[in-house]
């Protein structure tokens, strides 16, 4: 396939084939090539087109980012791995929320330990007054994942009675506009805390409570695949569940 963003690059700025071959030095029937066949030049011959046009390599040729290079930037998005959840300071919850500026999402069974504390819940709804979008996604307690998942906890009937109090204490908050709760049925493999393009995300582990278990504190980096991925699970999680009235 042509690449038709190089093309309409070269025509933005004013550059003939022939003009950018000559500056960076290779024959024009190559740049022809990369326009009319697609195809993607060398690592030092993309750096040098991006550069004398000053455009984003990446944009121009999207498809070139090498694994190595998704791996490195996907590396450089995590800022600190936590070895249980309880081990997250409680400090870094507030400044996770304090700081969103256009979206909060929470992805979890009941997440108790959230609902329970006050002063985060007040934080939801203070930015959401600020015109923050906060979504809230917590497990149906009548589903048979809830179900399972407390079994698996070794809490049994434990879990669903955790999410409905969980909804008795976001009762408070859902009646603000840009607060909406959702009841979702699916198998959680993470819990996801969401404040913009920085997350949290507890793993699951088989046979033990969430606190338990691991959180990564994550933060988008351009070519990095790691928040983009949870991030659609979450979208897609959310496009699935029954919303809870007000």
């Amino acid at each position: 396939m042509a690449n038709e963003r190089l093309r309409a690059a070269l025509l933005e700025r004013g550059v003939s084939v022939a003009e950018l071959a000559a500056a960076i030095e290779v024959d024009p029937k190559t740049v022809e090539r990369w326009i009319t066949k697609g195809r993607a030049p060398y690592r030092r011959h993309r750096y040098a087109v991006s550069s004398h046009l000053g455009m984003d390599e990446s944009y121009l040729w999207p498809e070139a980012l090498t694994r190595d290079q998704v791996a490195s930037a996907s590396e450089s998005e995590i800022v600190t791995v936590y070895p249980h959840r309880w081990a997250v300071p409680r400090d870094t919850w507030g400044r996770l929320f304090s700081d969103a500026e256009e979206q909060i999402g929470i992805l979890v069974y009941s997440g108790m330990f959230l609902a329970e504390d006050s002063g985060l819940v007040r934080v939801l709804g203070e930015k959401a007054r600020t015109g923050v979008q906060v979504r809230i996604l917590l497990g149906n307690p009548d589903s048979t994942e809830v179900a399972q998942r407390g079994a698996d906890e070794g809490i049994d009937e434990g879990m669903a009675a955790k999410v409905r109090n969980a909804l008795v204490l976001y009762r408070p908050i859902l009646r603000i506009e840009g607060v909406q709760i959702r009841l979702h049925r699916t198998i959680l493999y993470n819990s996801i805390y969401r404040a913009d393009d920085q997350l949290l995300v507890n793993t699951h582990v088989y046979g033990a409570p969430a606190a338990n278990a691991p959180v990564l504190h994550l933060r988008r980096v351009a070519g990095g695949d790691m928040v983009a991925t949870y991030l659609e699970s979450f979208e897609r999680v959310w496009s699935e569940a029954a919303p809870v009235e007000s």
